[in-house]
This record gives structure tokens, C-alpha cells and sequence, in this order.
């Protein structure tokens, strides 16, 4: 039997053929990202790169699919691709331990990639990975804000312009547009963000417990925003989806 079995049912053999046919790049493998890597390979993707130079900290326990206490201070792409292997040794994982900037974008060659997940959280990084995708012709899905969000039943799938509330999404409407970028489907909340409670007691301002000679450490964050458990996980597995039924096909097929 093979494992795939229950999703072919719905799916079909030719849409089953062309998922493991894909590669997919997914940057950014925290609780959007790692929930995405997740459903795509139980989905039979058959090719993920894995973009995240982060390693696995405590409060990522929270939320994030891929920690556990026995993972924590691990490499991100490491335990995604452990986790990935566990699930179908057969998918072939491409990790890489780098932060995506405009500085480090040249060490990928986009046209591998048949779909490219934006699940990282800077702006810049953001942009040039849109910008790189559109240029050419490769699908692209991006997540906005997630953080200081309570209800994941607000998310909407919709191309950024016809986006509202998001703090995220209006300054990338208003970048995209200086890029002249037409369009670009992203997964953004209608719900207007919380502001996070002032607890010194509990920030990693004062009490961070990343090791010495982490890179990006909380301290250094201009903003550190509240998570929970069920909203970056909803975000990722909608854009999951959204991946899984372009790749196939199969909202065509059943028209």
C-alpha cells in the first residue's frame, strides 16, 4: 500500500504524479514555514529546499512544529529535514543554513524551483524573493503577519492589493508597487494585531537565553511579538494547501 494512498483518492494518479515531480523552496522554517514543509511532504512533494539560518530556541516551543525540548539550540533545517526523511525517505531535501537577503539571494538558482513559500519575516529578504520569482514567471505565495494575532479563522487567501488591516501587507502593497509588480498571492489576517503585554519579566530583552554568538539574538529585534500555537500553524497549512492544489492541479481538474 502505498502511503499516498488516501490523498490519491481525492487527488488522482496524474496530480499524485505531478506533486512528486515538484521541487518546492520554502524560506523561512519557523511555526509558518515548518507547519508548510510539514503538509507538503505528507502531501508527496517530491523536492523541498529548506532556507533558514536560525537555530531551534526555547520560546519557539510554542509554537513551532519542529521544536521539542530535544531539539532546541539545533539547526532549523536540519530537524525539518530529519522530520521530512521520517515521514518519506525518499523526498529529496536541499538544506540551507542562510539568512535570505539581497546580499545572499545569489546563492540560488530560482529556475529549479516549480513553487517558492515566503514564510521569512523581513521586508527586504521579502521583497527579493518576489521580486526574483516574478521576474521569472516562477509562482510564488508570501505570508504577512502572523505575530500578536489571536483568531485563525481571520486569514484570507487573496493577491496583496485587495489585502486590508495587515500592517505587513500595506507596506508591501506600497514596495511592491515602486517594484511594479502586479500581483502576488499571499495568506494575511483581517484581524488588527494585539499589542503584546509590557512584561519585562518575561522578555527576552532582559532574559534571552540564546547562546553566545547567535545571530539576529531578541535582543536586537526592533519588536519581539507574541505567538500562540494555532495561528502561525493555520498560515502555514493554508499555504500548504494553496501549493498543493496549484501544483496539481486539481481545483482545475474538478471544474
Amino acid at each position: 500500500m502505498d502511503q499516498y494512498a488516501r490523498t490519491e483518492l481525492l487527488f488522482g494518479k496524474e496530480a499524485m504524479e505531478r506533486l512528486h515531480a515538484s521541487r518546492v523552496a520554502v524560506f523561512g522554517i519557523g511555526g509558518v514555514g515548518g507547519y508548510a514543509v510539514e503538509a507538503l511532504a505528507r502531501s508527496g512533494i517530491g523536492t523541498l529546499d529548506l532556507i533558514d539560518d536560525d537555530k531551534i530556541c526555547l520560546t519557539n516551543l510554542n509554537r513551532q512544529i519542529i521544536a521539542t525540548r530535544q531539539t532546541v539550540g539545533k539547526y532549523k533545517v536540519d530537524v525539518a529535514e530529519e522530520r521530512i526523511h521520517a515521514i518519506d525517505p525518499s523526498i529529496q531535501v536541499h538544506t540551507y543554513k542562510c539568512f535570505y537577503m539581497p546580499d545572499t539571494a545569489e546563492q540560488f538558482d530560482f529556475t529549479q524551483y516549480d513553487y517558492i513559500i515566503d514564510a521569512i519575516d523581513t521586508v527586504t529578504g521579502k521583497l527579493e524573493i518576489i521580486r526574483r520569482a516574478k521576474a521569472l514567471q516562477i509562482p510564488v505565495i508570501s505570508s504577512m503577519g502572523a505575530g500578536n494575532k489571536l483568531d485563525p479563522t481571520a486569514f484570507r487567501v487573496a493577491d496583496i492589493y485587495a489585502t486590508s488591516v495587515c500592517p505587513l501587507a500595506k507596506v508591501m502593497r506600497h514596495e511592491l508597487r515602486k517594484l511594479g509588480i502586479a500581483d502576488l498571492k499571499v495568506v494575511y489576517s483581517e484581524e488588527k494585531p494585539l499589542r503584546p503585554v509590557e512584561d519585562m519579566s518575561i522578555s527576552c530583552r532582559d532574559h534571552c537565553i540564546c547562546p553566545p554568538g547567535t545571530a539576529r539574538k531578541c535582543t536586537v529585534r526592533r519588536d519581539i511579538p507574541g505567538s500562540n500555537a494555532f495561528v502561525p500553524s493555520v498560515v502555514g497549512l493554508i499555504i500548504a494547501g494553496e501549493v498543493i492544489k496549484d501544483l496539481s492541479s486539481i481545483v482545475k481538474e474538478k471544474k
